[in-house]
């Protein structure tokens, strides 16, 4: 299922995986399903070993399209994150080795997904990094919480979940949203 934001290269076995809508890289359900299509591909073609995940020059992923979810929309909004928690899901279960490659910031479901990565490469910048759901009066849904309890530092799950602190890529590293940090220009080689 082509998308028009999603670009893929294969880099040797490394499938490389590109979100770019031109803007903030928001989760729309088309977004979703093809993410998670490709996804699906990789793990049937033997000639793929891993996956890299990245975003655009400034963001990774903003998290879910804020049209639909501040649209009253109830269906539309449960449908979403529905598509957005059986994405993450699919990532962080895939049988081949998800690495993300933050380029830059990453905020509530888009830090939901580095979380769901198998290693997780950002920028060593100001850039921002985080669960802000509670800042923009959402709740995080159970899966969520599971998967930031079993990857964010304990020492920074209350001020990531219930006081929505957002981080640079140091901090991120520090709190568990990611593995490393290396210079933008650097972070989707080092990922692939």
């Amino acid at each position: 299922m082509a998308h028009p934001s999603i670009t893929t290269e294969k880099i040797n076995n490394v499938l490389c995986i590109s979100v770019d809508d031109g803007k903030a890289n928001a989760f729309s359900i088309s977004l979703l399903e093809a993410l998670g299509e490709e996804i699906t591909q990789a793990e049937a073609d033997p000639d793929i070993g891993a996956v890299v995940l990245a975003g655009n020059a400034k963001i990774f992923v903003a998290g879910f399209d804020l049209d639909v979810i501040n649209s009253g929309d109830a269906k539309a909004i449960t449908g979403l994150v529905s598509a957005g928690g059986s994405f993450i899901r699919q990532v962080y279960g895939a049988s081949l080795p998800v690495v993300a490659a933050s380029t830059g910031h990453a905020v509530a479901a888009g830090a939901l997904l580095l979380l769901g990565c198998d290693y997780r490469v950002g920028v060593d910048g100001p850039v921002k990094i985080g669960l802000n759901e509670v800042a923009i009066s959402l709740t995080l849904p159970e899966w969520a919480l599971l998967i930031a309890r079993e990857r964010l530092s304990k020492r920074h799950l209350q001020v990531s979940v219930a006081n929505a602190k957002l981080f640079d890529g140091q901090g991120a590293a520090d709190a568990g949203f990611l593995d490393e940090v290396t210079a933008a220009d650097q972070v989707v080689g080092r990922a692939i």
